[in-house]
């Protein structure tokens, strides 16, 4: 049987899918007996990026289980060495997703060396690269107070393409370990992220109506 051919000399239209484009192939076992109209899709980023192949370490793991569980019996030690914000970065060899060190707030910074923890959290992100980030908001609504963990995808338009690229299509790698996280949020740049309550919307909407104390 001959390869099928795109469509070229054959007397038969191709079908129509509407107003969408299509490649017509006509495929041939001796004579021309079918058409077929292929929809062109129109790429998208997800489209373009391939899995990158990195590994998360263990150290992200237990950072990320130590921040999910909540333990209402841990003493006041434990409760002021839980971390409230963390950033994870690839190695330099670009095979991991490890934890960027001192890139952290404590849960017993608060109040002490760190007064806002949120716009803390905002300038420890670099610049000019890519970062991921676990957040632990808390926050309030007209109902009742909430704490919530956000992931985070730190992606500024002026960090290098290579970078934007590499931790675009490493991002799937983390999040699949980071199971149970109701709140994602990518952020472009520091306009879309300085102002609380473009977090407080995607925490709670506008039933939110403080963000780490403060209002919004």
């Amino acid at each position: 049987m001959q390869a099928p051919a795109l469509f070229s000399g054959c007397s038969q239209p191709p079908l129509s899918l509407g107003a969408r484009p299509c490649v017509s192939v006509c495929v041939r076992e001796r004579d021309c007996i079918a058409f077929h109209s292929i929809p062109i899709q129109k790429p998208t980023y997800r489209d373009t990026t391939m899995a990158s192949g990195v590994t998360v370490t263990e150290d992200v793991l237990k950072v990320f289980n130590e921040m999910k569980v909540r333990k209402a019996q841990a003493g006041e030690e434990e409760k002021r060495k839980r971390k409230k914000a963390v950033l994870f970065c690839l190695s330099e060899d670009k095979k991991h997703i490890i934890l960027e060190e001192g890139q952290e707030i404590l849960q017993g910074d608060v109040g002490t060396t760190v007064q806002d923890p949120y716009l803390h959290f905002v300038k420890m992100l670099p610049p000019n690269d890519c970062r991921y980030a676990l957040y632990d908001a808390t926050y309030e609504t007209k109902e009742m107070k909430k704490e919530d963990l956000v992931f985070i995808f730190w992606a500024p338009e002026s960090a290098p393409l290579k970078s934007k690229m590499i931790y675009a299509s490493s991002k799937d790698a983390i999040k699949k370990k980071f199971t149970g996280i109701k709140h994602e949020w990518q952020v472009n740049g520091l306009e879309d992220i300085k102002d609380r309550r473009t977090l407080a919307e995607k925490l709670g909407g506008q039933s939110v109506v403080t963000l780490e104390g403060s209002p919004v």
